[in-house]
This record gives C-alpha cells, sequence and structure tokens, in this order.
C-alpha cells in the first residue's frame, strides 16, 4: 500500500459535514469502545460521563455497547438501556457532552451466544445451540462458555421488540440516535453467518433468511424512533468472537441494499479497506452516509491516530471516519490531529475489564499537558512514521 501524504492544514476530516438533523464540526467519529466501566447493574456512572464529556469535540461520539435486555449482556460491568436507572445514568452522559458541545449516537448491542449466566443470570439465546469456542470474562473471573439456547420464534420476535424499546430508551436518555449493531460476532452476526445461524426456518439457511433478523430490527427501531436517529455498524468478512461467514460477498451484496430500502441515517463499516472490492460495491450499493472505521496496527495508532488511513477512505467514497484508540488515548484527538501535535500512547492494561478511572479519564490533553503553545498550527504529522485507530 502506497501511504499517502496527509497535511492537516489540508484535510476533509476537519471539514464539516451533515448526518440527518445533526450538524458536525468535522468528519472524525469517536467509535463505540466497550470500557466496562458502568455499576454491575449496567448502571452509567460519574466516570462515564466525565470520559465522554472528555471527548466530546469528535465530530460525533457513537458510544459504547448497551444491552437492549438482561438476557443479551456480554460481559460484566457493560452498560445496559433497558432499566429505568440505566437510561436515568445515561441522561447525566449525555447531559454532560451535551454540555460540553458534543453530539451523541448509543450503540445497541445483544451478545446473543457471547455472553455467560454468570454475568446476566440467564443462559445465552442464539440463532442456534453453537457454543462459542472461548472462555468468557465473568464477575468471578475467565469461565468456559455455555451452550446457548436456540431462539424461538417468540423469542425473535421479543429481541426486535426490545431493541425498539431501547432505542426509545436512548432517546429519552438524550442521545441524537441509536447504532444497530450487526457485526464483531454478536447475535445480529450471527443470525447472517453460515457456522452460527444453522436454522432451516425462515430465519436462517438461504442468504434472504439469514440477513432477515438485521433487517427487521433495523425495521422495528426506525419504526419506534425514525430513521434520521437509526444507524447499522457490520463488519464484512471479519472472524472475531469465533464467526465463518461463509460467503461474505452474497451476505452484504444482499444486505446491503435490503438496509437502504429502509433508509437508516448511516451504515458503518468495520476495519473498512479502500483496496478491497467489496468496499466499493458497498459505497455503490449505499445511497447515504457511510461511516468507514479503518484497521490499524497499534504502531499506526501511536504515530497519527488513523488520519492517513482516513484520508485514503474518504478519497475512496466514506463521508465519515470512525477511530477507536486514538480518541481512547487522546481526549483532544481532533486537537491533536488538526495541529500536528503528539499522541498520547494508549495503555493496553486498562482498556477492558477493570475499573476506576486508571487508562480512562486520566489521558492528558495538550492544555494539561503544557505543550499547546509549543505546537505549531500547521504541523506535519510526527517523523514518518504511518497512521494510527481502533
Amino acid at each position: 500500500m502506497t501511504q499517502t501524504q496527509w497535511v492537516p492544514a489540508a484535510s476533509r476530516l476537519f471539514s464539516t459535514a451533515r448526518l440527518g438533523g445533526l450538524e458536525l464540526p468535522s468528519r472524525l467519529v469517536m467509535a463505540p469502545l466497550t470500557r466496562n466501566r458502568a455499576g454491575a447493574d449496567g448502571v452509567p456512572g460519574e466516570l462515564m460521563a466525565t470520559y465522554y464529556a472528555q471527548r466530546a469535540s469528535a465530530g460525533l461520539i457513537i458510544a459504547e455497547a448497551a444491552s437492549p435486555n438482561a438476557v443479551g449482556r456480554t460481559y460484566p460491568h457493560i452498560p445496559g438501556i433497558h432499566t429505568p436507572a440505566q437510561i436515568a445514568g445515561w441522561r447525566r452522559v449525555t447531559d454532560a457532552v451535551h454540555a460540553a458541545g458534543g453530539r451523541m449516537f448509543l450503540q445497541l448491542q445483544h451478545g446473543g451466544r457471547v455472553g455467560h449466566p454468570d454475568t446476566s443470570g440467564h443462559v445465552p439465546l442464539a440463532p442456534s445451540a453453537v457454543r462459542f469456542p472461548e472462555p468468557l470474562h465473568t464477575p468471578g473471573g475467565l469461565r468456559d462458555a455455555v451452550t446457548p439456547r436456540e431462539m424461538t420464534d417468540e423469542d425473535i420476535r421479543s429481541t426486535i421488540a426490545d431493541f425498539a424499546d431501547a432505542a426509545r430508551g436512548a432517546v429519552e436518555a438524550g442521545f441524537a440516535g441509536v447504532e444497530v449493531h450487526s457485526a464483531n460476532g454478536h447475535l445480529l452476526h450471527q443470525f447472517l453467518a453460515r457456522n452460527t445461524n444453522r436454522r432451516t426456518d425462515g430465519w436462517g439457511g438461504s442468504v434472504e433468511g439469514r440477513i432477515r433478523f438485521t433487517v427487521e430490527v433495523v425495521r422495528a427501531v426506525i419504526e419506534a424512533v425514525g430513521a434520521e436517529r437509526v444507524g447499522v455498524r457490520i463488519s464484512p468478512g471479519l472472524d472475531v468472537n469465533g464467526i465463518e461467514e461463509g460467503d461474505t460477498e452474497a451476505v452484504y451484496r444482499a444486505l446491503v441494499p435490503a438496509l437502504a430500502q429502509l433508509g437508516p441515517v448511516y451504515l458503518h463499516q468495520v476495519y473498512a479497506d479502500p483496496d478491497l472490492p467489496l468496499f466499493g460495491e458497498i459505497r455503490k450499493a449505499w445511497p447515504g452516509t457511510l461511516i468507514a472505521n479503518p484497521a490499524l496496527s497499534r504502531e499506526e495508532v501511536a504515530a497519527d491516530g488513523g488520519a492517513r488511513h482516513g484520508e485514503r477512505l474518504l478519497a475512496a467514497g466514506a463521508d465519515l471516519i470512525a477511530l477507536g484508540r486514538g480518541f481512547l488515548a487522546n481526549p483532544d484527538l481532533v486537537e491533536r490531529l488538526r495541529t500536528g501535535a503528539p499522541l498520547n500512547e494508549v495503555r493496553p492494561e486498562f482498556l477492558m475489564y477493570v475499573q476506576g478511572p486508571e487508562g480512562y479519564t486520566d489521558y492528558p490533553t495538550l492544555d494539561t499537558a503544557g505543550i499547546r503553545a509549543a505546537v505549531p498550527a500547521a504541523a506535519g504529522p510526527r517523523g514518518g512514521r504511518r497512521p494510527a485507530a481502533v
């Protein structure tokens, strides 16, 4: 891959954009990042409010995955959006972000087989009774996964209704919208993949059957809160959490046009690669806003937060660029990239499965680090190293 020259002063990353009814001050989106800092009951607290408010200068924040019901919970201290206390907790978060000038969507995620009774209090539900292949984090430590219960038609329809209710709760909590998570090996992605969906009824089998659950969830969420408040996240070909789609091109050639007919405000592609033909096909099939999340190495994250990769994706047709780890370690990532300032290094030992502010709300900004005045406004990225992101 040829490295793209990136000059902050001329970058489209910092141009304004429109997303439904929102005016975004830049095209840099903070990707949803699970951080395990909610209470044991899934209620977001003041620490989470501080964390997100620190990052309010992002063009848009997509808040971390929140469970639409109890059985969909994945890991300890994951936030939910299905109880009054959780909705109130998220309201404290959105109030803090709005006060800091930010804009915010909430990702809705059901774990499916990526869950454990020790965490959720329930046997996991999934398209088919196919056990997750690795141990899972629980409140008592790592535990072997259990075989999920295959969802009945009633389970499927009640789960769809739970997503719609969660979207209503998110709007009540002050979010501008929600992102339906159909990626990364969680429930909706499990329906898409051959190895986790072995059904022979109308929710499985053919490609049309396997995409049906995602389409119906998105339809219900749009009916609940409106298309301008709904985005969808996909991860074509990604094999995390034991997923093997089997026929990736066929799945997304059917799914993307089906979603486009429903008219959600954006499609968010994980680990988007502009050099792959499927990215171009998705861009052509998607008439609305396309958010692209580049796949980056740790070295690229440390070098420029993902700016060069973001520029390549914009040139290939993306509208907005979602970065993860760059925002995680740099509350003021937009300003750092705009001025070419050095970036904080990610402390990986504090990413997940821990509590407290360390490695969460204690990353310095340019002001607190005392280096803002030393950074020229038109400076380029440091050194000649390559990019960064999720």
